[in-house]
């Protein structure tokens, strides 16, 4: 499964956009394969302001974020790799997100490796089940049993929720 990050970045940025907002980058600039001015990182990364006035040709991929810009005069490309991006956010008012380590998924590096979708047997794929709901009115609700057919049962209606069995 792919990242979330490179996704998340391109909607906020376009969300700061529309309201009328400047959006910053916070880069960790000793992260492999960044390029940024290193006159002006501090305490290990740099703030970047990524504004359509700001900068020229911005690209957001989902393995790297490129554009061009000139720090004191300098033009220089910039490039961001997106496991990088520790932040996106408005300079007006700081609303926006920080990103944090994404959780591996089990099998995701190998199958990556050998170039293979990810397998998943029905042994360990989720599952879902009915919970029942808080209420006083009375419902019926379909669920799986053991032989996977459906079994009706009676429970109290309420607000539906769902239950992830692994």
């Amino acid at each position: 499964m792919q990242s979330s990050r490179p996704y998340l970045a391109r909607a906020l940025y376009e969300w700061l956009l529309d309201n009328d907002h400047t959006p910053y980058i916070v880069v960790d600039a000793e992260h492999d394969g960044v390029q940024v001015p290193s006159q002006f990182v501090q305490n290990g990364q740099i703030v970047l302001n990524v504004a359509p006035s700001a900068v020229r040709e911005l690209h957001m991929a989902n393995d790297v974020i490129t554009f061009n810009a000139r720090f004191g005069g300098q033009p220089m490309q910039v490039i961001v790799p997106c496991n990088a991006l520790i932040a996106l956010y408005a300079r007006e008012n700081g609303v926006g997100m920080v990103f944090g380590h994404e959780p591996v998924m089990p099998g995701a590096e190998e199958a990556e490796e050998a170039g293979e979708p990810e397998a998943s047997s029905p042994e360990t794929r989720p599952s879902l089940e009915s919970v029942e709901g808080r209420g006083d009115e009375s419902g019926v609700s379909a669920t799986e049993d053991e032989d996977g057919e459906a079994a009706s049962r009676d429970r109290k209606k309420g607000r539906p929720s769902l239950r992830v069995i692994k």
